[in-house]
C-alpha cells in the first residue's frame, strides 16, 4: 500500500523594528542555527493564533499579526520525504514578558540587521530566512481575508 505523503504546515512571524528582523538561535538537528520565530501548526489551531503561539514560545514577545507575506514550499535537501509549507505573517509586537521561558532548544531570541542576517547566511535554518526578509523588504504583503478559517463555522 502506498503511504500517504503530508507536508508539514508551518507558521513565522517576520517581524521587523527599526530596521532589525527578530530571530531566534536555536538547536537543531544540523547544529546551533538561525531562524524566524516559526513552527508547526497544531491540530485545531487556526493560522493566526498559531503565529501568535509560536512567535511568543519562541521570544517571549506578543506577536500581533497584520498581513500574510507569503506562502512558502520547501523541500528539506537532506531529508527527501521532508516537505515544509510555510504561511509567513509580518505584523507588529504589541507586548514582551521577561519572565517567560522560551520553548526547549531555544537559546535566545536576537534583533539583526539585514546585513547581519546576510552574514550569517551559513547559520540560516532554511532557505526560507533569507527569501523571507528579501520579500518584506520588497514590500510584498497580502490581506489576512485571504484566509478562511472554518473551525468556528456553524
Amino acid at each position: 500500500m502506498h503511504e500517504v505523503w503530508k507536508p508539514h504546515v508551518v507558521v513565522a512571524a517576520i517581524i521587523e523594528e527599526d530596521g532589525k528582523f527578530l530571530l531566534v538561535e536555536e538547536h537543531t538537528d544540523a547544529g546551533i542555527k538561525f531562524n524566524q520565530p516559526a513552527g508547526h501548526l497544531e491540530e485545531g489551531e487556526s493560522l493566526l493564533d498559531a503565529v501568535r503561539r509560536e512567535a511568543f514560545e519562541e521570544t517571549a514577545h506578543h506577536f500581533e499579526p497584520q498581513a500574510l507575506l507569503g506562502i512558502y514550499r520547501w523541500q528539506h535537501p537532506g531529508k527527501p520525504s521532508k516537505t515544509y509549507l510555510r504561511f509567513a505573517f509580518t505584523g507588529q509586537i504589541t507586548g514582551f514578558d521577561p519572565t517567560a521561558r522560551l520553548d526547549e532548544g531555544i537559546l535566545r531570541a536576537v534583533w539583526m540587521s539585514v546585513d547581519e542576517i546576510a552574514e550569517m547566511r551559513l547559520r540560516h535554518r532554511s532557505p526560507l530566512l533569507q527569501q523571507c526578509v528579501s520579500d518584506y523588504l520588497a514590500g510584498q504583503r497580502y490581506p489576512l481575508n485571504l484566509l478562511t478559517d472554518f473551525a468556528d463555522a456553524v
